[in-house]
């Protein structure tokens, strides 16, 4: 089981039909959920701690015993080779459902990332949480593919 979690609707459409459409091709694959949570608003730039307290909040109400992973520029980067394979083992290896976390515009607060049995980076560049959003399903989509042996573009 899969889980992607993150707070706010994504608000770009055109974002949003190929999150979608990532998110059908996933669940054709494997047991998947993308859980949209409350994202906090009405917040300036300069409460973007309590925006990250109240959005981690909302997301830690849908993890159980799951085997979190939080996505932050503090994390592993992994080429999408190694991202399969990781994910592989993962899936093969763990009964407990596997949870990817991505933060709003102000990120992830500190106890959801202290929480975190891994932390994995997109990117060291700086992407909007909406891009990667998109990013993350991507990879998560390619690497079932090249699970079951199917061709993908590279």
């Amino acid at each position: 089981m899969i889980k992607v979690l993150w707070p706010g609707r994504t608000k770009n459409e055109e974002l949003k039909k190929l999150i979608s459409n990532y998110g059908q091709r996933i669940a054709r694959l494997t047991a998947f959920e993308l859980i949209e949570t409350r994202e906090a608003r009405g917040l300036s730039d300069e409460e973007a701690e309590k925006a990250r307290s109240i959005e981690g909040e909302y997301l830690k109400r849908h993890l159980k015993d799951d085997y979190l992973v939080c996505l932050t520029d503090r994390g592993k980067e992994m080429t999408s080779e190694e991202f399969s394979h990781w994910l592989r083992m993962r899936l093969e290896s763990n009964s407990r459902p596997l949870a990817f976390i991505i933060g709003g515009h102000a990120g992830l607060a500190d106890d959801v990332l202290d929480r975190a049995n891994e932390l994995l980076s997109l990117s060291k560049m700086t992407l909007s949480h909406e891009v990667a959003r998109l990013v993350l399903l991507e990879q998560i989509y390619r690497a079932l593919t090249q699970m079951k042996g199917w061709p993908y573009a590279k």
